[in-house]
């Protein structure tokens, strides 16, 4: 089991597929919404060109961590990210991260992105739990990430001041046993999604 491997996931509306130096300024000005920028608690933009094309340029060399971008198979058009990281290799566990740019908003990308990256990461390379941090202030991925079947673990208070508040993160997990029952459709009945 290793992140050596950098698939193309493909899925009805989304393609997740290794990226290249090429997409770094699309991901320039995804990174640079305004949305994009307050749901995930980052700073203001303003990202160094070639940086990026750097950072982009070399995910498919990394072995620890899966870099891939969402592409909407519709439009062809890349909108977003979705990583494999903190790979903790003893305990067959580690970290999840997506964000959705504008293009890819409110179609169930994100959703689908999800079901083939967490599908990916328990069919293909064993891991035995996928986990990750939602601020509360972003109910729309923290439903998204339930519907994947992400279970909310606890609280972590005031881990982010913006706009002069203070807002909380949620630790949410899935494990092995729970993908194999549901394959990132709880509440389904048990029914074989292997063919969907």
């Amino acid at each position: 089991m290793s992140f050596s491997e950098k698939p193309v996931l493909t899925g009805e509306r989304a393609v997740l597929r290794p990226f290249t130096v090429d997409d770094a300024p699309v991901m320039a000005r995804i990174l640079d919404d305004p949305e994009v920028l307050r749901l995930t608690g980052s700073q203001d933009g303003a990202y160094d060109m070639e940086r990026l094309r750097t950072w982009y340029g070399s995910r498919n060399e990394q072995t620890d961590r899966l870099d891939l971008g969402i592409v909407d198979r519709a439009s062809g058009e890349l909108v977003g990210e979705a990583v494999l990281n903190d790979w903790d290799e003893p305990n067959r566990a580690c970290g999840l991260r997506i964000l959705i740019g504008p293009a890819g908003r409110n179609r169930g990308l994100g959703t689908e992105a999800l079901r083939l990256t967490v599908g990916h990461a328990f069919e293909r390379l064993a891991m035995h739990r996928v986990s990750l941090y939602v601020f509360t202030h972003n109910p729309r991925a923290r439903r998204a990430y339930e519907k994947v079947g992400f279970v909310a673990e606890g609280v972590e208070r005031q881990t982010l001041w913006q706009d002069g508040e203070w807002i909380d993160a949620v630790r949410m997990s899935i494990l092995a046993p729970e993908w194999a029952a549901h394959r990132g459709r709880p509440g389904a009945g048990g029914a074989d999604l292997t063919a969907q």
